[in-house]
This record gives structure tokens, C-alpha cells and sequence, in this order.
């Protein structure tokens, strides 16, 4: 097995209809990132260039406490349904952790649903207990904890700075406001 990243626009065509297809078993509909967000694929691999596992990397600043911080965030997790639970899934979100940190980011942040904590943990990222992520735009909100959700909140905090200042973003709300496309990831 092998990983691979790429700028969404540069994904070979036969890698990205597999990854897809896998997305499409998931979250129906979904669509491309906005290209605001330099949205980063990282695919598993297998030998024979099967898609295993896929996952998404988005980047913008956020402003929090006063200070402006360089994240990036996980979205559209996914793992093969025929090749669950063998730590494919968590092989690439701990190689993802990785990348992250390697980029100069200040701080990962993303939300996942609560039974997945531990698949998150367990590949590297810190639950922030009581932290809300707010999504879509300052004019048109959505936080983690609307109507009908049970997200948890994951990070990282990669440099020395977001490390110093990581309890500003333990048990309060935090403004991630991706935009329009991609309302929360």
C-alpha cells in the first residue's frame, strides 16, 4: 500500500472516478471543494493502484481569540467497504496528520461523527471536548451542534504558537466559516 496526494484538479482521472465512487457510497451528492479552500486528495493505494481509502485536505486561515491561525481540515473521509478494519482508513488519516504538519499548518481542525473518535485518536488527532465548529458563512451559519447532529471536534496543533495557545480553542465556539460549498469539514 502506498499513499499518494495531489492537488484536486491534478487527481488522475482514473483515481478520481474510483475515489468517486467510493465518496458517492457515503455522502450522495457531494461535489467538488471550493477551489478557495486549495483542496489537497490523499488516496491509499494498493499495489495494483486500487483506491483503498480517500480523504480530502482543505486549507484557509481562521481568526479565533483574537489571532489569525493557518488550518486545514479532513473532509470526506473514506475506506473501501470491503477493506474495513484492517487500519487502511487510519493508515491515511495518520499519513494526512502527517502532510498537514509538514505544510507549515498552525492547526488541523475538522469534525467527525462521535462513534469515530477513536478512529481519529488513534491516528494522531486530540478531541477538543466542548469545542463547536462554525461552518457556511458569518451571514449564513452552521455550527456542529444543529438540529440533528452528534459531531465531536478533532484537532491538531502543529506549531509551537497554536501548541501555546490551544486551550483558546477547548470548550468554545470556533468560526471555521468555509463558505457556501463546502458549509462545514
Amino acid at each position: 500500500m502506498r499513499v499518494r496526494a495531489y492537488a484536486e484538479a491534478d487527481v488522475p482521472e482514473q483515481l478520481a472516478d474510483a475515489a468517486g465512487v467510493l465518496r458517492e457510497r457515503e455522502w450522495p451528492g457531494g461535489g467538488p471543494h471550493d477551489p478557495a479552500l486549495r483542496p489537497e486528495v490523499m488516496l491509499l493505494l494498493s499495489p495494483d493502484d486500487e483506491v483503498v481509502a480517500a480523504l480530502d485536505i482543505l486549507f484557509k486561515d481562521v481568526a479565533h481569540a483574537g489571532r489569525l491561525y493557518r488550518a486545514a481540515g479532513l473532509s470526506a473521509v473514506v475506506t473501501d467497504p470491503a477493506r474495513r478494519g484492517s487500519g487502511n482508513g487510519r493508515r491515511l488519516v495518520a499519513a494526512a496528520r502527517e502532510r498537514i504538519a509538514g505544510q507549515g499548518v498552525d492547526l488541523g481542525l475538522f469534525t467527525c461523527d462521535r462513534p469515530l473518535v477513536g478512529f481519529y485518536a488513534g491516528a494522531g488527532w486530540e478531541e477538543l471536548e466542548g469545542t463547536v465548529l462554525v461552518g457556511g458563512t458569518p451571514e449564513d451559519p452552521f455550527p456542529s451542534d444543529g438540529p440533528g447532529f452528534d459531531k465531536a471536534t478533532m484537532a491538531g496543533f502543529f506549531t509551537a504558537r497554536a501548541r501555546r495557545d490551544a486551550d483558546a480553542f477547548r470548550g468554545c465556539r470556533v468560526g471555521l466559516y468555509p463558505g457556501g460549498t463546502d458549509r462545514l469539514w
